[in-house]
């Protein structure tokens, strides 16, 4: 009769439609379908109805093109984020934003049409950047909700929108009645390929080659006799030496005078010794030590230029490198600047708007300033001034859109004044009362405010939101009306910013207005707009203030490391400013994203990897997952090798998952559930690891440390499951009777695994932990995993008394693994079922550990097990461990391998009905129907 059955019908073998194959590429669109069809986002928002508020504020990026790696990385750490509050019982909306004005837009749009802005007129060029900048927030709203980005990507927040248009402007009204808002003489960043001036957050800093020169000039003054006594000073800039007015020493500093052949020299005394040969000074003479102050007021010849300047003291000056005598040039520098003001020195400004040098500059007329430096210095050495020219590597000031390196250049431009009302001091105050992380954050952000400078606000550019001034023709004066900006902020709500370009003055301001200084009515705007930093920065108003699904402050801040000078610096001054609040109550930052060899990401390397590619090749889950491993506190490595061990882990993990499933497939928790106290022990165990896994994972999502979910997880999935747990139970599972308390037990234990595994997940795998959750039993076809709350934790679980007893005989286990791995490799058993294990130990304890096991087969996943007592561990194991005190040796198992349950025994055919089983197996058949179920 035992012939005529197939067992492995009588098996209860995994039976679920959960594919091993992820093909993410293709399954993930169809979520975001299922997502959109129920209404995913609605319904969280009315499931979190009434909660407190948890607001993790976005950061807008540029609608000016393809998102890439870094942003995706940015957005799926706020998913994580705004996905685990959401569970943990917050109101979490995720509001999207994007920077739609300035230079970001208007320069790709510019590349894009082949035009400058000589090309093209204001307005006809605005209506471009619009649409150009709409498209893209579009195309990368798209690219955003492909990566499973939750959030209400229908209602955005978008900078050029009019009502928002309005914000900026009734924020910068504010900000003038406050009185932080002024019109001056300044010399500021400027890019002379983009026509702008640049904020602080608008430059980077590149190595750079620049021309170094050691330049003399002439003493010309009643309290030096010798008309051959020269300062000496050293310049990387040739160029700015047309502007010298002065040259500033420190005032405490010691100088020395030296007499090389006919002519004298003054510099730092301490600088002497470099510069002797440097500058081929042999067989100087020293003449005199003095102090800086000694030399203030000495008038000198300019080398090339028929003006005077004088020296000035000045606390700035360095002796660690140059002749510690500073070329000064109030135009070119912001310390020269203030020296000139101290001084009352002529501010000199021969550059033009493009970097040229304008008609006071006589023969340099029209050059272009870096290109006139061989120039100048072949005049230097035609007068006999130049004392040294070659050449630096340097880290120089470039521009943030064309990288082309920028310039410092005195033009009248508006200014935030960052010390008004102790603002500076009271910035640093509340800096420190706010959460950042990493904690460096704060001393980083902090040292920046300490040093910064006004804030230029003002931008020479057409793609913006403008500066509400007007000028008197009359008189000359700048006007700057709160009530007046208020009532165009009104008009510009109504019809976008726009109207400032397009409409008469007339129509902007009320009839009969008048000049306050002269009275006049003849009045002109200002061209400017304002800086897009600006923009971005009064979000908090714009969006957080007066958004009733948001709050303000927010939470949150989370931005690349970049933004402590930007974003970060923007949005915390204007609130400040504005009403004496922070935005945030904390920062979150993470590092950039480098390849594989830690290098900057750039097509002239071909090292550029986009999101858009891993999509298509491994899937958003696994692009995911690489964001959460890694330790964002520091830059972050990607490479298809990278990527290819991330999809490995994925694909372990999601095995794991695929196991549970299959064995879950009868398993009806309301009915099925086995109560804690009789379950098995190797099975309160797992819920005890399970339970402590929670604890854990929750801790890291709280401190925001997703590496060390995504560690946890892992190593939760192979090692403690698919290691261990799962190949123990695996016999349970597939033998003992489909209801039996056995099979019951472990299901019971394999559900809550499932249930906290998928729930914990599905911050980081949105798409494969719902589809995880499809294929479980649920109440309704529309449920999904994203409105389901944390996993509550279970305190009976983790008060399990016999954790160490299991740790310990998993010590044991793994040095039987080892044992078994040794004799498979050596070919003498196959699986590891056709073994049977002798251990042997001296220490009776452990003998007796051991005996308190009921099934060592199972658990050490072999036929057979004897335990045998030793006076010595001198025999012939195939492993031993000193340690634990144990021998063991692997052996062929005895008797026959039964047909159900692949066990070796001596008991199969000793059934006469079931010949070819086990005695357990046969059992098991005799008490059911083997044409039923089992």
């Amino acid at each position: 009769m035992s012939d005529k059955i197939e067992y492995k019908s009588t098996i209860n073998l995994p039976k679920t439609a959960f594919p091993m194959k992820a093909d993410l590429p293709v399954r993930e669109p169809k979520i975001i379908e299922f997502w959109e069809k129920i209404g995913l986002y609605s319904q969280i928002r009315s499931i979190s109805k009434g909660r407190d508020k948890f607001i993790l504020h976005d950061g807008p990026p540029y609608a000016n093109g393809d998102i890439h790696i870094g942003h995706a990385l940015n957005k799926i750490l706020k998913d994580i984020i705004v996905r685990y509050k959401t569970m943990r019982g917050f109101d979490a909306p995720f509001i999207p934003g994007w920077d739609c004005h300035g230079l970001p837009v208007e320069h790709q749009l510019f590349k894009e049409i082949g035009k400058t802005k000589y090309d093209i007129e204001r307005v006809d060029f605005r209506k471009k950047a619009y649409e150009y900048a709409i498209r893209f927030v579009d195309i990368q709203r798209k690219q955003f909700e492909r990566l499973g980005i939750a959030g209400d990507w229908k209602n955005p927040y978008l900078t050029l929108s009019k009502s928002y248009e309005a914000d900026i402007v009734r924020s910068f009204a504010i900000l003038v009645k406050n009185n932080y808002i002024y019109k001056s003489l300044k010399p500021i960043n400027w890019c002379i390929t983009c026509e702008t001036a640049l904020a602080e957050a608008e430059i980077e800093y590149f190595e750079h080659t620049s021309r170094s020169i050691y330049v003399k000039f002439r003493i010309k003054d009643e309290r030096v006799k010798s008309d051959k006594t020269f300062l000496i000073i050293w310049t990387t800039t040739p160029w700015t030496l047309v502007s010298n007015v002065a040259v500033a020493v420190h005032p405490d500093l010691l100088y020395v005078s030296v007499k090389v052949g006919d002519e004298t020299f003054y510099l730092a005394e301490n600088l002497l010794t470099i510069l002797t040969d440097k500058l081929n000074f042999k067989n100087y003479k020293l003449l005199d030590t003095f102090k800086g102050k000694d030399l203030e007021g000495l008038n000198y010849s300019h080398p090339f230029i028929d003006r005077e300047g004088k020296v000035v003291l000045a606390d700035y000056v360095s002796n660690a490198e140059g002749t510690g005598c500073v070329h000064t040039a109030p135009g070119h520098g912001q310390e020269d600047f203030l020296t000139g003001c101290k001084y009352k020195l002529q501010t000199i400004m021969p550059v033009d708007e493009k970097g040229r040098f304008d008609e006071t500059t006589g023969e340099f007329r029209g050059i272009n300033i870096f290109e006139a430096n061989n120039s100048i210095i072949k005049n230097l050495s035609k007068k006999g001034s130049l004392l040294y020219s070659g050449e630096i590597n340097h880290s120089y000031p470039h521009c943030w859109r064309c990288k082309n390196p920028v310039i410092t250049r005195a033009t009248v431009q508006w200014f935030m004044d960052v010390d008004k009302h102790n603002l500076r001091h009271r910035l640093l105050n509340i800096i420190k009362d706010l959460k950042w992380i990493p904690a460096s954050g704060e001393n980083r952000i902090s040292s920046m405010i300490e040093e910064r400078p006004d804030w230029c606000l003002s931008r020479q550019r057409y793609w913006g939101v403008p500066i509400v001034a007007f000028y008197c023709k009359d008189c000359k004066h700048v006007l700057l009306d709160y009530k007046l900006i208020q009532s165009i902020s009104l008009l510009i709500e109504k019809e976008g910013s726009d109207v400032w370009f397009t409409k008469d003055i007339k129509e902007l301001i009320p009839e009969g207005y008048a000049c306050p200084s002269c009275k006049g009515k003849n009045f002109q705007k200002e061209q400017d707009i304002i800086d897009v930093w600006f923009d971005s920065g009064i979000s908090h108003q714009a969006v957080l203030a007066k958004n009733e699904s948001l709050k303000f402050p927010a939470d949150l801040y989370l931005e690349g490391s970049d933004q402590h000078r930007g974003w970060f610096q923007a949005a915390i001054i204007t609130s400040m400013g504005i009403c004496e609040k922070a935005p945030f109550k904390a920062v979150l930052t993470h590092g950039f994203v480098v390849d594989g060899e830690g290098r900057k990401m750039s097509k002239s390397l071909g090292n550029v990897i986009s999101p858009q590619e891993v999509i298509k090749e491994f899937g958003a889950d696994v692009l995911r997952l690489w964001v959460s491993a890694c330790n964002y506190n520091e830059d972050i490595r990607i490479s298809k090798e990278v990527l290819s061990r991330t999809a490995e882990s994925y694909r372990k993990i999601r095995n794991t998952l695929k196991f549970i499933l299959g064995n879950l497939y009868d398993f009806k928790p309301e009915e099925d559930i086995i109560d804690y106290s009789d379950m098995l022990e190797i099975d309160k165990w797992a819920l005890y690891v399970t339970e402590n896994l929670l604890k854990e994972i929750t801790s890291g999502y709280e401190n925001f440390e997703f590496h060390k979910v995504v560690h946890l997880v892992y190593n939760f999935c192979v090692l403690e499951m698919s290691n261990v747990y799962l190949d123990i139970i695996k016999d349970r599972l597939y033998i003992f009777p489909k209801a039996s308390i056995g099979r019951r037990s472990c299901q019971s234990a394999l559900f809550r695994i499932l249930d906290v595994t998928i729930k914990v997940l599905s911050p980081i795998f949105p798409f494969t932990m719902e589809e995880v959750f499809a294929h479980i039993n649920k109440k309704s076809e529309s449920e999904s995993v994203h409105t389901q709350p944390w996993p509550v934790p279970n305190s009976a679980f983790l008060k399990y008394p016999h954790k160490e007893k299991w740790d310990r005989l998993f010590k044991i286990r793994a040095l039987v693994m080892k044992a078994l791995e040794s004799k498979r490799s050596q070919k003498e058993i196959g699986d590891s079922l056709e073994a049977g294990i002798e251990i042997f130990s001296n220490d009776f304890k452990m003998l007796e550990f051991l005996k308190g096991f009921d099934d060592l087969k199972s658990i050490f996943l072999v036929s057979e097990v004897n335990l045998h007592s030793t006076e010595n561990l001198d025999g012939e194991y195939t492993l031993k461990d000193e340690e634990i005190k144990l021998g063991v040796a692997v052996r062929k198992a005895k008797g026959n391998k039964c047909l159900r349950c692949w066990n070796y025994s001596e008991t199969v055919g000793n059934n006469n009905k079931f010949t070819l089983l086990c005695s357990r197996c046969a059992s098991i058949l005799e008490e059911t129907d083997i044409h039923g179920d089992v």
